[in-house]
């Protein structure tokens, strides 16, 4: 069909229908004829096709339709090239390119300004008369102001001085060449008179300007060399000032270390400025803007189980409150606050000590002196392996001029703490041990065999024995006085004067959950008692340690805190606990046990951790070591095997020999006394016969007097024994039916 037959044939209403759909109209190319009289059946190629719908048709061949479908092309298209520059835009490399490229130069320039404007300005005048007001200081308010008038007074003067300089340089100049062009004549008149040639009168001056001559040469020549060289230098003093000085937008700081590995290895100077300036300290991010660099007296080294920086800290910018924002301090380090330990060695410097990632998990090691028991023997002047410090290294505790306090909550390892120095103490055969717990405890039974006394239970019945075992240590260290006097070599005990001498044997005395002590009806008494003889019982062997589980003021009375020489705190609720133990201002400084955590059902926690003064130079976290009970009952056995092996027999009040006659013995030492000092009369006991009174103490001298209804009693701060008192004694018994038995059989 042609063209026109085609168009003969659609109705003229559908024709206009179809062409107002087209975009345009369609013009079509004529046919030849015999491609309308062929038959189809005589055609040789065979063509395949899909069968469509009208719609589909329409949408394939429209105009309007494939114009569509262009445009969806190009929003894709516009899609993709967004995405695409933004991925480029916000991608780390890209950062870091326009850090280093564009954003340090022009943070520089904006540092080199405020530091023109600062040191050619009033700037900083206003800001020290602001902080002066602000302050309430006059007399620094008065010294800036005048300090800014001055200030305005000599920029005034600069000023007028540049308004006046263009015609002094122009006079100047004047002047200078004149002078120039005469000592450059008269140079050259004398060249001239010395050759003798009229030419060599000018000769200075063209040299001159042969000079200049070459000047120009050569800044015309290598005017570009040296113009790059400047702007280059010019460009690397910006770069390097504003990397170091200025301070760049969030979206463009470089990423701190702590996102990753970084904060496992050692942290750099950009790496520390972050994670203090994100603690929000407003001195610090102040100095950071006014162009202060951290300064390191210790840079960050590896030190044990972490890592460890002293730095000096700017103005405004305590301890103190990087010590409050600890937990801030720990995320920005990557860190558990456990983890992360900043104190003051000194003023204004910062001791940052940071763990590596889980080193405070895990059990700590075996004690060491269970590897080889059965050899195993301790010293007591030379200190007990206690404990671990964060870093892995051993600590002993010292016990020879020692004391200790310790506090902590219940179940936080306070008992563990001194089970394990007592342990190490019974390894010593010379050392006597008295336990006084105040409460119903069974931690010090696997012990008792080897324990000179062992007092358990509640307030009511362990306060009046722990007053007296306190009275009777305190008037023995007249004794221990005058047997080191008798000596006379030394000024402290020392282990060969003990091994000599049995007065002189070390004495340990536990007074465990102390607070109903100090707190009960003898608390006065016992504060005075206990606070005497850790002043004075130094030198003479003596130690006393005090646990309780409510550390306060009152439980852990400043006296002893004060004289106190070894200080743990394990887990504890608040920052008053923990000064009661650790002493005054320690929270603040850093020296912290609130950040421990007691066992829960969840996990042990940090049982067995504490914060100590004492043990080692500085303070800081020990991490104690643990003997089970068990291990406690093997220890025991081998202390009391060495015990033996040392001829060194129990020291609890046991009978006295048959031959000996205790209370004939004390009426000849009292002799024509009234009254005498116990630890007088023990003394003399000893001297008058070794033998059978070498053993005793002043506890069993005061148990067997008792026992004859002769105590001593305590006047003018000493106890004492009276010879009347002992001669009523000797006559109730010689004058008894049972006179005849045995002298001393009363002693039981």
């Amino acid at each position: 069909m042609s063209n026109r037959e085609h168009d003969a044939t659609v109705p003229e209403g559908t024709e206009r229908e179809s062409r107002a759909n087209e975009l345009a109209r369609v013009h079509y190319l004529p046919v030849p004829p015999q491609a309308t009289t062929r038959p189809p059946e005589t055609t040789g190629d065979v063509v395949e096709g899909e069968l469509l719908t009208e719609d589909e048709y329409r949408r394939l061949t429209s105009q309007r339709a494939q114009a569509v479908e262009r445009y969806r092309g190009y929003a894709h298209d516009a899609v993709t090239v967004y995405r695409g520059v933004k991925t480029a835009v916000t991608h780390k490399r890209t950062k870091t390119l326009v850090r280093h490229a564009v954003a340090y130069p022009i943070a520089g320039i904006g540092v080199v300004v405020r530091r023109w404007r600062d040191t050619h300005g009033a700037s900083r005048y206003e800001r020290q008369m602001h902080a002066a007001e602000a302050a309430g200081d006059q007399e620094a308010l008065r010294y800036w102001q005048e300090a800014d008038v001055a200030e305005k007074q000599r920029r005034h003067q600069r000023v007028m001085d540049w308004i006046a300089a263009p015609g002094r340089w122009i006079t100047a100049g004047v002047v200078g060449l004149t002078g120039l062009a005469g000592f450059l004549l008269v140079l050259g008149i004398v060249l001239a008179i010395n050759s003798g040639q009229l030419a060599d009168v000018i000769a200075p001056i063209t040299a001159v300007l042969d000079a200049i001559a070459f000047t120009v040469w050569f800044l015309a020549t290598y005017g570009v060399v040296l113009a790059a060289g400047g702007t280059v230098a010019a460009v690397a003093y910006l770069y390097w000032q504003g990397r170091t000085r200025a301070e760049m937008p969030p979206w463009l700081a470089a990423p701190t270390a702590g996102d990753g590995d970084v904060m496992d290895g050692l942290p750099d100077e950009g790496t520390l400025v972050n994670a203090l300036r994100n603690l929000n300290i407003r001195g610090f991010q102040q100095a950071l803007k006014e162009g202060w660099r951290i300064r390191f007296r210790m840079p960050p080294t590896l030190d044990g189980k972490g890592w460890r920086a002293q730095l000096d800290l700017p103005p405004a910018c305590p301890v103190e409150e990087i010590v409050k924002r600890k937990t801030m301090l720990a995320h920005n380090l990557v860190r558990f606050p456990i983890e992360v330990w900043p104190t003051e060695p000194q003023p204004s410097v910062l001791d940052l000590w940071v763990a590596k990632p889980g080193a405070l998990s895990g059990p700590v090691d075996p004690w060491p002196l269970l590897e080889d028991l059965e050899h195993a023997s301790a010293d007591y002047f030379a200190g007990i392996p206690v404990g671990v410090t964060i870093k892995g290294d051993v600590v002993r505790g010292r016990l020879f001029e020692a004391n200790y306090v310790v506090g902590g909550m219940m179940g936080s390892g306070k008992s563990t703490l001194v089970i394990t120095l007592l342990c190490g103490a019974m390894l010593d055969p010379l050392v006597d041990i008295d336990v006084v717990v105040m409460a119903d405890n069974v931690d010090y039974e696997p012990m008792q065999p080897r324990l000179r006394s062992l007092v358990t239970g509640p307030e009511h019945e362990t306060a009046g024995p722990c007053m007296a075992l306190l009275e009777q240590l305190y008037d023995e260290l007249t004794l221990r006085g005058q047997a080191l006097r008798e000596h006379g070599t030394e000024r402290a005990v020392t282990r060969a004067l003990a091994e000599t001498d049995a007065r002189l044997r070390p004495r340990i005395v536990v007074v465990d959950e102390c607070q109903n002590l100090f707190l009960g009806e003898h608390g006065k008494t016992a504060i005075e008692l206990a606070s005497k003889l850790m002043t004075t019982a130094r030198k003479y062997a003596v130690t006393l340690m005090f646990l309780t589980p409510e550390p306060s003021k009152d439980a852990l009375p400043r006296k002893l805190i004060t004289v106190a020489s070894n200080k743990a705190c394990f887990a504890i609720g608040d920052q008053n606990g923990n000064d009661a133990v650790l002493g005054t201002g320690s929270y603040k400084a850093g020296i912290s046990a609130v950040g421990l955590t007691p066992k829960t059902d969840e996990g042990p926690g940090d049982v067995g951790t504490c914060m100590q003064r004492g043990f080692t130079a500085t303070p800081g976290l020990l991490r104690t070591f643990y003997v089970s009970p068990p291990e406690v009952h093997r220890i025991t056995q081998r202390a009391m095997h060495l015990r033996q092996q040392h001829g060194i027999h129990a020291t609890a009040p046991g009978p006295v020999r048959p031959e000996a006659d205790p209370l004939a013995d004390i009426a000849a030492v009292l002799g024509q006394a009234p009254r005498m000092p116990s630890q007088h009369v023990l003394q003399r006991l000893i001297e008058r016969d070794r033998a059978t009174y070498g053993d005793w103490t002043l506890q069993d001298l005061t148990a067997f007097l008792t026992a004859h209804h002769a105590a001593p009693y305590k006047t003018q701060g000493l106890m004492q024994i009276s010879a009347a008192r002992i001669r009523e004694a000797l006559t109730e018994r010689d004058s008894s039916p049972d006179s005849e038995d045995t002298p001393g059989e009363g002693d039981d």
